[in-house]
């Protein structure tokens, strides 16, 4: 399923059923009197965060969608059928923003939440709603009124308690496939992860949620390779694992690359639990992996952990400190 994480569609709640302006009309009765019944109330349109849902994607070809509108009244005080309400499922954090993609209306986190982004429109009135003493036969009836209709953007911030941040081919898509159970496409070149990938780890009977995010390059901010707007799917986590390549020539120059480029999408990013995790030890010698490090700490005055995806090195303590991060 292709993975899509901002829409822009146009809802519309049901017009009201106008009312009827009728009169009673049976044999042998003179004085009948009037007898319009009112319309039905239109239908609204609500979205709802449902489970088993990742993607916007059912709102790409589809982008209006318009409640039912409510019947209209009829003789013998018969009330008009109320228009059905649509229902639109969302992902779990999705946002809802009003037409200028700026103005939050509504941030739906939990399963079940839900909110009527489109009213539809009230009920006309029927002539016998204006029965009086000084009026036995009113002819006046209302019309049903509009339901309202906007354009809304859709933008999903992945729920996870935990991102996998880094440069391209640090590994951060095959650490999610052996701590997790998903599957992400992993390729021995840059940029091979395109859009967010989600999994659960477990350990002492308790779960953690891993987002991993396409790779970052210096310049992301300003669109160079695959930009930062991904950056969104991250700004929920509770904590950050910033995966380092041990290769790279200059461990340290990668490390605040990436760390600028957080700070220039939200300084909240670099407030987050960062946990930092060098890969690939299995493909330079011990001294040298110690030389690498030694030289990192002196800049960098955090706690440092050595994994290899490929040799399943390391990667208990990860998931002990994920777990104590989360659950603590």
């Amino acid at each position: 399923m292709k993975f899509l994480d901002q829409a822009k569609i146009y809802v519309k709640g049901g017009d009201g059923g106008s009312g009827s302006a009728s009169f009673r009309r049976e044999k042998f009765i003179e004085f009948g009197g009037p007898d319009g019944g009112d319309g039905g109330d239109g239908g609204s349109v609500v979205l709802i965060a449902a489970a088993n849902l990742n993607t916007l994607i059912d709102f790409r070809f589809q982008q209006h969608f318009k409640a039912e509108r409510g019947r209209n009244g009829m003789g013998k005080k018969k009330a008009g059928r109320a228009g059905e309400d649509l229902i639109l499922k969302v992902p779990v954090g999705t946002q809802i923003f009003e037409e200028d993609n700026n103005t939050l209306i509504e941030d739906l986190k939990k399963i079940g939440q839900k909110i009527i982004v489109a009213q539809g429109g009230k009920k006309g009135l029927g002539n016998v709603r204006f029965k009086s003493s000084t009026n036995r036969a009113p002819r006046r009836k209302t019309d049903g009124a509009e339901g309202e209709n906007f354009w809304i953007w859709l933008q999903l911030k992945v729920i996870a308690d935990v991102g996998i941040i880094g440069m391209p081919n640090a590994g951060k898509s095959s650490l999610l496939s052996v701590l997790t159970k998903a599957k992400p496409k992993i390729a021995n070149y840059p940029f091979t992860t395109l859009d967010p990938n989600l999994g659960v780890t477990n350990y002492s009977d308790k779960e953690v949620t891993l987002a991993d995010i396409p790779g970052l390059i210096e310049g992301a901010h300003e669109g160079t390779g695959l930009g930062d707007k991904f950056l969104r799917h991250i700004e929920r986590c509770k904590s950050l694992i910033h995966l380092i390549d041990i290769t790279d020539e200059d461990i340290l120059e990668n490390y605040l690359k990436i760390r600028k480029e957080l700070s220039k999408y939200s300084s909240n990013l670099l407030k987050k639990k960062e946990i930092i995790v060098f890969n690939k030890i299995d493909m330079i010698n011990d001294n040298e992996i110690n030389k690498k490090i030694n030289a990192f700490k002196k800049k960098i005055k955090k706690n440092i952990y050595k994994i290899s995806v490929v040799q399943n090195t390391g990667l208990i303590n990860i998931k002990k400190l994920l777990i104590n991060n989360v659950y603590r």
